[in-house]
């Protein structure tokens, strides 16, 4: 495909750009999501993605990494060089990155039986939802439910957060996690503030499910009475709860360190 040089915010494909960075219904629809930034781009191009287009800031055409980059993907990506100023109007972020790209949503293998996993309730905060795939992606957890009231887990902030995560998960969108609760044979545990078994007395080297939920409400009753260990992290200190995605982490983690112990 001819490289294209755009100049004018008002092209119909930075329209089209546009709506899809701002608007979850778009790019839920198109398929789509948008990769701001080398790093993600690269990330899922490694992973197996699909790119569609590369709109780049033509200031970093001569970067080494953008260079690599529109060579790896030849002919097969519609390559756009924007000009500087037109490509700040189309990103919200305060500094614009090197490129955007536009990819193709992953669409999920079937989940592996008997796999540790881990089910998001109604996840509002791009910011939470990101990190919390970042430490599923690195603590090994690699199966991810998200409610139908969840972030768009493929927003911009999500991804920008997630740094990579999303290309290496298994992300099931809309799902109905009291059937996936019910269908799992491993460890069911819920965090709430007022469980009765601390996260340490737990064991968590066999397959585990770990179940967060909304930042504000927590999680919804009916999960709560699927799951039979109620847990909770101890807090010594004045705090009087953590931030969803510190839970999360915490937990994912604790499964890391029982899992080292008992490999010796």
């Amino acid at each position: 495909m001819p490289i294209k040089t755009i100049s004018s915010a008002h092209n119909n494909d930075l329209k089209d750009l546009s709506r899809l960075l701002q608007n979850a219904r778009d790019r839920r629809k198109s398929g789509l999501m948008v990769l701001e930034g080398i790093h993600l781009a690269t990330a899922s191009l490694e992973a197996g993605g699909e790119l569609t287009a590369l709109y780049i800031n033509a200031e970093a055409s001569a970067h080494p990494e953008i260079v690599q980059l529109v060579a790896s993907v030849g002919e097969r990506v519609a390559v756009s060089y924007i000009t500087p100023g037109v490509f700040a109007k189309v990103t919200a972020l305060t500094s614009a990155p090197e490129l955007l790209a536009l990819a193709r949503r992953p669409v999920p293998e079937r989940p592996a039986a008997h796999v540790s996993r881990l089910l998001l309730e109604d996840i509002q905060d791009p910011g939470n939802l990101g990190t919390i795939l970042r430490s599923a992606a690195a603590s090994g957890v690699n199966e991810v439910f998200l409610s139908k009231g969840c972030v768009d887990v493929y927003s911009p902030k999500v991804l920008r957060a997630g740094m990579g995560a999303h290309f290496v998960l298994n992300l099931h969108e809309a799902a109905d996690l009291e059937a996936v609760l019910n269908d799992f044979n491993g460890s069911k545990l819920v965090t709430a503030l007022d469980g009765a078994v601390s996260l340490y007395s737990q064991d968590l080297t066999g397959p585990v499910a770990f179940v967060f939920g909304n930042e504000g409400s927590g999680v919804s009753t009916a999960l709560q009475a699927l799951a039979p260990a109620r847990i909770k992290i101890p807090m010594p200190g004045q705090a009087e709860s953590l931030n969803v995605a510190m839970a999360a982490t915490v937990c994912l983690f604790e499964r890391v360190r029982q899992l080292e112990a008992q490999a010796g």
